[in-house]
């Protein structure tokens, strides 16, 4: 008797230890996710690429408009075959990797994000494991890829793949029923298609090409998870996170919660302030992919009021441009790109680094005659071709944002000489101990009181964007 109880007590002491070890070990690997998410929750602004052969053809196809942008070979039911000959003279040899860093770098991002393989199962890169690529297929014949890696070394951003997991119009095996938008009209038999087989023969080589042919890979970023099993998505996680442990990974690894590193949204920006790691990706005009017929480009005052708003809610932006079919980067998003730099020369101190306050605005007009505006914008259909949700309605309002015990306050769209914060009255915060204007060391003349703060605005500012950032400082007691 006496024995037994010794086993069952050496049994018991053995799972509490065990326990406890599971105790200790599990803090340790969050602290390990939350360093290597440090970089990227510091970023708060990236660009994102969409380039590929719909970039030749550029919203036109056999002398008509096309529909559905760069996703038209589905829209427009194109057999394999005939959508493969674009890239007989798909020859972008304007393309210059260091360039394209260097608009991205100027304007402030510390991030870029390039379509590897879009839904068209085109790889933008030299892949071995299948021949339907850039390198083997076009006149190009370079790996742009390895070029603006290099190129984003060189220059000290971080870099990313963007990949389609669900969607390959090249591949046979990928189902294409209940919905799912794949290839029916050259690969009409769903009985005979398998994911797993697509999985086994393109989706996992591929992936194990991007995070081995380049050194370490920064971010792996997926789209469209669809048909992958959670067995599969976890497969592909531990084949990036052993090539490089500090790679960062989203949400649309898989269709549930728990595998991806931070949330996506497309097209469309949270309603409150968000404490989990999420990211916003924005067109900058209309379309992902290069469009001679898209002008809707976004006013760079209306960029940074986007920038503001995620940053604000304690997210990431991902500002999508498309080059052209010869590799350029078009005029409108230049010109963009470098306005948001002289703005972000001056207030980048308010959006690195920071995180939310107590609330993310306030209000400095009535909006309820912008309400209709923003009802009207076209629903956001996540994974569609255009489905811009993001509001067009420029109000006058303020944007918080922390880092330490400093507030960051930029006041936007704003024309009056005189500004009235009422987050910031001395009854509702902590009394003022000192305003700057960022990016200048003139005094700035203000008063807190129980009706907020006064806040004398300068006379000159960038007029493209008049968005203006201030620090505050209070007294500590």
């Amino acid at each position: 008797m006496k024995t037994r109880t010794s086993k069952i007590t050496t049994l018991f002491l053995f799972i509490t230890l065990a326990m406890l070890l599971k105790s200790v070990q599990a803090p340790s690997q969050t602290l390990a996710e939350n360093h290597k998410m440090q970089w990227w929750s510091e970023s708060r602004f990236g660009l994102f690429i969409h380039w590929g052969l719909y970039s030749k053809t550029a919203g036109y196809w056999n002398g008509k408009v096309t529909k559905g942008g760069e996703h038209f070979m589905w829209y427009e039911r194109i057999p394999l075959n005939v959508y493969a000959r674009i890239a007989d003279d798909f020859n972008p040899v304007k393309f210059n990797a260091d360039e394209w860093v260097s608009l991205a770098k100027n304007a402030g991002m510390k991030y870029l994000v390039i379509t590897s393989k879009h839904h068209d199962g085109f790889a933008m890169y030299d892949s071995k494991v299948n021949d339907y690529n850039i390198v083997k297929r076009s006149p190009f014949g370079r790996d742009p890829m390895k070029e603006l890696v290099e190129a984003c070394r060189k220059q000290e951003l971080k870099f990313g793949f963007y990949y389609s997991l669900g969607r390959d119009w090249e591949s046979p095996d990928v189902p294409s029923s209940a919905g799912y938008k794949n290839n029916s009209w050259d690969f009409p038999d769903e009985n005979t298609k398998v994911f797993n087989a697509y999985f086994e023969r393109k989706l996992k080589p591929q992936i194990k090409e991007l995070v081995s042919q380049y050194g370490p890979i920064d971010i792996i970023w997926f789209d469209t998870p669809e048909r992958i099993s959670k067995a599969e998505s976890q497969e592909l996680r531990d084949i990036i996170l052993a090539a490089n442990p500090k790679c960062i990974i989203n949400s649309r690894i898989f269709n549930g919660p728990g595998m991806g590193d931070y949330q996506v949204t497309e097209q469309e920006i949270v309603k409150k302030i968000k404490l989990e790691p999420w990211e916003a990706c924005v067109t900058m005009s209309r379309n992902w992919g290069y469009n001679t017929l898209d002008s809707a480009y976004k006013t760079p005052e209306l960029l940074i009021r986007l920038l503001l708003e995620i940053s604000s809610k304690g997210g990431n932006l991902l500002l999508n441009v498309g080059p052209t079919g010869e590799g350029e980067i078009t005029n409108q998003a230049k010109e963009r790109l470098s306005l948001i730099g002289k703005w972000m020369k001056r207030n980048a101190e308010g959006i690195y680094g920071t995180g939310s306050w107590i609330t993310d605005c306030e209000l400095l007009a009535d909006t309820s005659s912008i309400k209709k505006e923003v009802q009207e914008i076209t629903p956001n259909t996540m994974k569609d071709a255009v489905n811009d949700a993001t509001s067009k309605a420029i109000i006058p309002l303020v944007r918080f944002t922390t880092k330490g015990d400093d507030l960051y306050v930029f006041v936007c769209s704003w024309h009056e000489k005189m500004v009235l914060i009422k987050s910031l009255a001395s009854n509702k915060c902590k009394k003022i101990k000192e305003i700057s204007m960022l990016g200048d060391t003139k005094n700035v003349k203000w008063e807190q009181g129980d009706n907020g703060l006064a806040l004398k605005m300068p006379s000159s500012f960038l007029k493209e964007i008049p968005v203006v950032g201030f620090k505050i400082r209070f007294q500590n007691y």
